[in-house]
């Protein structure tokens, strides 16, 4: 089942393999909390909307790609956050989104936990986060039951969660990560947090 969409609040789209979608999740939690906001976070399956929308990875595209690696890295060095491409980047996402979304319909405050947890690991300490087994270390690591972790990943129940919200994301014109919606405006990118908070503070323009 879908989440419903939320309209007081802010949500936050991001795959896992984002290294924006990481540098915004240490920030937009604290931006949304300054206007008494709340984020839900949904991570979706940035390789499907790449199959719909005909982009590609931006690490990968020529010229593009140069760049924004070392946007990334700069970004990095401002807001004082680590930032290692693990080897096998873009990583595959599929069993940490199941992951989350299992834990998310027991503790969404919990799935929040995991999901900060496991961007840590991609880009801080360059783990691939791709097998199971690792998104199931990463999860004992925040006192998560590992084995419950393994089993939630094969969970039809959590397969169809993520496909679905996969799914809602594209249909709803969303095609990048990180990708925010507040009100019903759409804004995209790590480098638009700060019109994300102009936009929450002044109500819109």
């Amino acid at each position: 089942m879908v989440a419903q969409e939320s309209t007081k609040g802010v949500e936050f789209y991001f795959d896992f393999s984002s290294p924006y979608g990481y540098l915004a999740a240490y920030r937009i939690d604290d931006i949304a909390a300054e206007f008494d906001r709340t984020v839900t976070w949904r991570p979706y399956l940035l390789g499907v909307a790449f199959k719909s929308s005909g982009q590609s990875p931006l690490v990968s595209q020529p010229m593009r790609g140069p760049y924004h690696l070392r946007d990334m890295e700069r970004t990095a060095r401002r807001m004082k956050v680590p930032i290692i491409l693990p080897e096998g980047f873009p990583m595959a996402t599929q069993a940490a989104g199941r992951a989350f979304y299992w834990l998310d319909a027991q503790d969404p405050a919990k799935a929040r936990d995991l999901a900060k947890a496991l961007y840590r690991a991609a880009f801080a300490q360059a783990r691939n986060i791709t097998p199971r087994e690792v998104v199931a270390d990463v999860a004992a690591e925040i006192g998560l039951d590992r084995d419950a972790v393994l089993a939630a990943i094969e969970d039809p129940v959590a397969k169809e969660r993520l496909r679905a919200e996969t799914e809602q994301a594209i249909a709803r014109g969303i095609f990048g990560s990180p990708f925010f919606i507040i009100d019903g405006e759409p804004f995209w990118g790590n480098d638009r947090l700060d019109d994300v908070r102009e936009w929450l503070k002044t109500g819109g323009w």
